[in-house]
């Protein structure tokens, strides 16, 4: 038995108008039930819910206020799985809506149900559908089209393969839309030498992902040990090919390291908001003792950032890490450099940890 990640994109399941792609979808829902059937546990996630309200509520072009997008989301999130559900149905599949929000992954008891309940409903046979809980998000904490949240979900159950499914063949050299000579790259087995390759942000009208997202959502899952492949699902036959072990698409074969779900989210998805330069007895306890960082041990503190913001921990210019603040900036600078007691005097209920150990990775 094998159990599959699939991740739909906006782009591959409405069209540039909000329209739903029928035929897409239809033949996605083939493949989940024909491994299904199988055996095999799948898992999909899907983008498209803000697509599907703005295409409902005739909205054009698309909105760029947080709100507005949270509204059509809430328009079209029972509207987009009701399709999902149908679909699945008539193909003898029962699924089951889940909606996972920045929060479930980053909590550890919403974390662990999260997992509790994505395993139950594996253990029952039942397809789960997942979208980012639009409705509450903010876009300071989305996963950017639910690449992100892909890598997550199947670092969270343990998945073999995340399979990212998007408008194009795979990972090429160049745009492929805009130069003639991109060629595919079929397969990734160094992430540093990507460098050299133009991986654009660029997404349909609808969207809010890109090739990098997924590129970085395939190194997420690699560096957890789980294998993913970047394809074409407007291709008939790409999605069938992988999910019976051929060659389609991008390839990203498993990397030996392994990494909790929480903070490959924070190293490869979470955006830093600012710097906090530390001294070098922090430094080599951060290194080599897996400590937390305390204010006595920082000297200087740069950008704007609230508590709960991430920020790039240094010393000197060299990044060595990075962290979930439970300072903002102008707290750390008003206690940088004094110990536990003396915070305390100035911040009655600041916590003893600046960045704390749980929520640190280095880089």
């Amino acid at each position: 038995m094998a159990r599959y990640v699939v991740k739909l994109g906006s782009s591959i399941v409405a069209e540039d108008s909000g329209a739903l792609r029928p035929a897409v979808l239809a033949r996605v829902c083939d493949q989940v039930a024909a491994r299904h059937a199988a055996g095999d546990d799948v898992v999909v996630v899907t983008s498209g819910a803000i697509a599907r309200g703005i295409q409902v509520m005739g909205l054009s072009p698309r909105p760029t206020a947080i709100e507005d997008l949270q509204a059509a989301s809430a328009v079209g999130q029972g509207k987009l799985y009701r399709v999902y559900d149908e679909l699945l149905r008539e193909r003898g599949v029962t699924s089951a809506q889940v909606l996972l929000t920045f929060f479930d992954m980053s909590a550890r008891t919403h974390y662990l149900n999260a997992r509790q309940t994505l395993r139950r409903l594996l253990d029952w046979s039942v397809v789960p559908v997942i979208n980012e809980n639009d409705t509450t998000t903010t876009d300071e904490i989305s996963f950017g089209d639910n690449d992100f949240l892909a890598a997550q979900v199947a670092i969270l159950i343990g998945a073999d393969l995340l399979v990212l499914l998007t408008d194009i063949d795979g990972l090429f050299t160049a745009d492929p839309r805009t130069d003639p000579s991109a060629r595919l790259v079929e397969e990734v087995t160094d992430f540093e030498r990507l460098a050299s390759i133009e991986i654009g942000h660029g997404t349909s009208p609808l969207g809010s992902g890109g090739m990098r997202s997924k590129v970085v959502a395939a190194e997420m899952a690699t560096a957890a040990g789980i294998p993913a492949v970047i394809c074409s699902g407007l291709d008939d036959g790409a999605l069938g090919t992988v999910l019976t072990g051929g060659a389609a698409g991008t390839r990203f074969p498993a990397q030996q390291a392994r990494y909790s779900s929480f903070k490959l989210w924070l190293r490869y998805a979470k955006p830093s908001h600012g710097t906090v330069v530390i001294d070098a007895g922090a430094a080599r306890a951060l290194r080599e003792g897996g400590t937390s960082l305390l204010p006595v041990g920082i000297v200087e503190v740069s950008g704007g950032f609230d508590a709960g913001d991430a920020v790039h921990v240094a010393e000197g210019t060299a990044v060595i890490g990075k962290g979930i603040s439970n300072y903002s900036a102008v707290e750390l600078r008003r206690v940088m450099g004094m110990k536990s007691a003396q915070v305390r005097e100035i911040l009655p209920r600041a916590t003893d940890e600046a960045v704390h150990r749980d929520y640190f990775v280095l880089v």
